[in-house]
């Protein structure tokens, strides 16, 4: 289930970033959508930590738990402080810190899966 997930919540949040950045070129703050956009992509990694969480609670255990969990934290927070710093700045930048959160996202994901390989099934 993992695999289908982190494939779509990937392709959705670089979506997302793409779009955040024709914005932030078009010299244009974010808008609703964008918003509305933000937190699909906050439920898709929610579902994500659900997951794992749950195989956590199931015995299996990464080597780095503390360097699993910090990653995990930080993913689902991302998006949030994102959709945060750019409310706070109505200009293009707010596009920019958009299309950031969206692109350090897949990242983390990726991360998470090199610290607990398990998750790859």
């Amino acid at each position: 289930m993992l695999q289908a997930l982190d494939v779509v919540l990937t392709v959705v949040s670089l979506a997302v970033a793409a779009w955040a950045a024709v914005t932030a070129a078009r010299d244009k703050p974010p808008n609703g959508l964008h918003y509305a956009a933000l937190g699909a992509v906050e439920l898709l990694i929610l579902a994500w930590a659900v997951v794992a969480v749950v195989a956590l609670a199931g015995g299996d255990r990464p080597a780095a738990l503390g360097t699993f969990l910090g990653y995990l934290v930080v993913a689902v927070l991302v998006v949030p402080a994102g959709a945060g710093l750019a409310r706070l700045e109505p200009t293009r930048w707010g596009s920019v810190i958009v299309a950031a959160a969206c692109v350090i996202l897949p990242v983390l994901v990726l991360r998470l899966h090199q610290v607990w390989p398990a998750l790859d099934g």
